[in-house]
């Protein structure tokens, strides 16, 4: 299964205009790289972690990645993040269009074997037995089946200080019908498992790429990150953020088929003041009931009502201690307070913090008004904790929102969880220092600015604004569905039938009220 891990995939560029006649560029590439800065060396390119940058759909408030998939040519494709996924799953009509008729595998083929699938279609005259997969909407909780396939996506991949572009070309996931979309946002088109699993995403590519089964997730209101492998971040200042990490272990539930994160909390406190509760609720039990999950598809965290009812008594009482005025609920919220004197200040000490504490004293997971805190409207914010019911399994969910901006580190072969709550260092998630532009080899990078600019000859320029070498106005170059009229950039990959298409939306920044390409 494991995939040969050839940076050298990208084999040429090519530039398209409908401004001009179309121009080429074919040459051998060492490295095509999006960083801020120009790499005047070449030399070997071992990556040691993929990048897939991860938004929140405001309309859902699910997370949502893209990879690129197929070969005809390469098609994005929009995955909700689903953390408990021991699979990913895609809709079989986007596969139909964007790599043609999916080619299953047998029940006995060794792709089935490192599914764990558990079931087979029987075989007729028309078809084969099929390996099939149970593929779950995480949102709506449908079920249904999918074929085990198989196919290339690319991925940007990085060694910490250049990236890439590489493929996947074996990468195993399930294709489903259309019907098990519902719930989704809009334009998705299936599920990115992370699960502890073999064929889930993580496992997936560091099988490919020959990197430790880990992956960490920094979720944010705007836009996130999901990285398999090594942290190749750094906070502003050049704090190493996988420094500030601390780390507690990671529990799962023996036997069961949904492979979720599970952390042992052994109590809660609010203000410092620990929780009377039954603590052996926040663990999982023998009979795998109870404990505290990790969840992308929850939006907020929910409780057992026993413990719920016991946690908003308390926090109430912190509140109005420090002065916070309760106001009418909100659904889905249950508890809301006026947000006078709060917008501003929620970071700080005056709303109520949340501990949750871990294997001891000295390790816990805080939860301040950021996290803790739901603005609704104008006039009021909420308490983003919910009544989970009675007879939930879980006895506590943490959503999405109260996983934004923490940096989770998930460490599957030692089974340790690594945690950084980043608002508490004045950062978010959406600050970290990535590699935001493309930056070519410079010879590479004089060839494709020079042809660019000759396609667009005819558009007035002006004055150039560092880093970037070529500036218009945007008034000028006028604008089509997907950006600026400007030449599309293809970079062609294993061959001239696959390539990666970046059109003015990618390609170019706006600064002021003109506009730069983007290449470095």
């Amino acid at each position: 299964m494991k995939a040969p891990l050839s940076v050298s995939l990208l084999l040429s560029i090519r530039l398209f205009s409908s401004m001009a006649s179309n121009a080429r560029l074919l040459f051998p590439l060492v490295l095509i790289c999006f960083c801020t800065v120009t790499i005047a060396k070449e030399g070997p390119f071992l990556p040691n972690s993929v990048i897939l940058p991860v938004t929140k759909d405001i309309a859902t408030h699910q997370y949502v990645t893209q990879i690129y998939i197929g070969d005809q040519p390469l098609a994005p494709t929009k995955l909700v993040i689903d953390i408990t996924g021991s699979s990913s799953w895609i809709d079989s009509a986007h596969l139909l269009s964007s790599s043609g008729h999916p080619r299953p595998f047998g029940c006995f083929s060794l792709q089935c074997s490192l599914a764990e699938a558990n079931s087979c279609t029987r075989p007729s005259r028309t078809s084969r037995n099929t390996c099939t997969l149970e593929a779950e909407n995480p949102i709506t909780n449908m079920v249904t089946r999918g074929e085990l396939t198989e196919d290339i996506i690319a991925v940007q991949v990085t060694d910490g200080i250049k990236t890439g572009l590489a493929s996947v070309p074996h990468f195993l996931f399930s294709y489903v019908p259309a019907l098990l979309l519902r719930g989704l946002g809009d334009g998705v088109k299936g599920v990115l498992g992370l699960g502890n699993t073999r064929i889930s995403l993580p496992s997936q590519v560091a099988d490919a790429f020959s990197f430790q089964r880990t992956f960490s997730l920094c979720l944010s209101s705007s836009n996130g990150a999901l990285i398999a492998g090594e942290i190749p971040y750094v906070l502003p200042h050049n704090n190493d953020v996988a420094k500030s990490l601390m780390y507690t272990p990671l529990v799962f539930r023996e036997g069961s088929k949904v492979q979720g994160y599970y952390i042992n909390v052994k109590s809660i406190k609010i203000n410092g003041k620990k929780l009377s509760i039954n603590e052996s609720l926040l663990s999982v039990n023998q009979e795998g009931v109870g404990g505290t999950k990790i969840s992308t598809t929850v939006p907020s965290t929910t409780m057992v009502s026993t413990l719920y009812n016991t946690f908003i008594k308390a926090y109430i009482k912190a509140a109005i201690g420090m002065n916070m005025t309760m106001a009418p609920p909100v659904a889905p919220f249950g508890i809301c307070f006026r947000s006078e004197g709060l917008e501003a200040n929620r970071d700080a000490s005056n709303v109520p913090i949340i501990d949750l504490v871990l294997q001891s004293e000295m390790v816990k997971w805080r939860i301040e008004g950021r996290n803790s805190l739901v603005q609704v409207n104008d006039k009021v914010m909420c308490l983003g904790f919910l009544d989970g019911g009675s007879s939930s399994k879980d006895s506590v969910v943490l959503g999405g929102y109260q996983l934004e901006d923490n940096l989770l580190e998930f460490k599957l072969g030692t089974k340790m969880l690594g945690f950084s709550a980043l608002a508490m260092g004045h950062t978010t998630c959406s600050n970290l220092r990535s590699i935001p532009y493309r930056v070519l080899e410079r010879s590479i990078y004089g060839a494709v600015t020079n042809v660019f600019i000759d396609s667009v000859a005819k558009v007035p320029r002006v004055k150039a604004v560092a880093p970037f070498k070529a500036r218009y106005s945007a008034k000028s170059l006028g604008s089509i569905r997907v950006g600026p009229g400007v030449p599309s950039i293809e970079f062609v990959l294993q061959s001239r039938s696959v390539f990666w298409n970046f059109f003015g939306a990618n390609s170019i920044v706006p600064v002021g009220n003109e506009v730069c390409v983007s290449d470095l």
